[in-house]
């Protein structure tokens, strides 16, 4: 550039002032503006920030955030100690007597009531025992028969099969 197009931009800067200034002043004003309307959000967000962070009774919301985890992490271990607890029932109660049926019977003809019975006691796997009651005049005797899968390896009366077969419901 010369001087003489250097001063002609000075020339045309001078002319022009006034206007350059008004608008300069329009820009610093509208960035005035821009900035008193970020500062005014900047406080709401700042006060709702405080009070957010300000939890209730005045406590502080990361305390009771580490509050509530300490809470959440002795639920999960009471979770897990009765989830323990509920598995060792569930074994206790599948293997306890589930299944029980009774038959009465007359054993002797010459005794006229039913003072005789099978007794069958089986767990949830179809095993236990089948207890019979022989009831005579002068003696009454008691046998009892082990029961794997519903079924025994000893000779079973009658009685006894039935008394199993009530037991796991084929007869009612």
């Amino acid at each position: 550039m010369t001087n003489v197009d250097l001063s002609q931009y000075t020339a045309l800067i001078t002319a022009n002032l006034p206007y350059i200034l008004l608008i300069l002043t329009a820009l610093i004003f509208l960035a005035l503006l821009v900035f008193i309307n970020i500062s005014i959000k900047m406080n709401k967000l700042n006060k709702r920030y405080r009070r957010m962070m300000t939890g209730i009774d005045g406590g502080n919301i990361e305390r009771l955030l580490q509050v509530h985890m300490e809470e959440v992490r002795q639920a999960v271990t009471k979770v897990n100690q009765l989830d323990g607890e509920y598995r060792r029932l569930q074994a206790v109660a599948a293997a306890s007597v589930q299944y029980v049926g009774v038959v009465r019977f007359s054993a002797f003809e010459e005794i006229g009531s039913d003072l005789s019975f099978s007794l069958a006691l089986l767990d949830s796997k179809r095993n236990g025992v089948v207890l019979s009651s022989i009831y005579g005049r002068s003696e009454s005797r008691v046998y009892a028969k082990p029961v794997v899968n519903g079924q025994s390896t000893y000779l079973l009366t009658g009685e006894e099969k039935e008394a199993i077969d009530k037991a796991l419901g084929k007869i009612s």
